[in-house]
């Protein structure tokens, strides 16, 4: 019997644009977030940034703790 995951790959992923809507914030601070470590992102094939929902809403919801990627 083959046992199903959760992938990574299949989460919802949200743009930089995306994500300052729920904060409430510019754009590129979202961006500020991700180089300077608080959010992680995803690179598209593109070179576009990309981020786990379940990150995000993690952060919205109050939870700082490190989230593993």
């Amino acid at each position: 019997m083959t046992t199903v995951r959760h992938r990574p790959e299949t989460e919802a992923l949200l743009t930089p644009s995306e994500v300052a809507t729920l904060f409430r914030v510019d754009p590129k601070t979202v961006t500020r977030w991700a180089k300077a470590g608080k959010l992680t992102s995803i690179r598209t094939l593109g070179g576009h940034r990309r981020y786990r929902e379940s990150e995000v809403r993690s952060l919205l919801d109050g939870n700082t703790a490190t989230v593993d990627a």
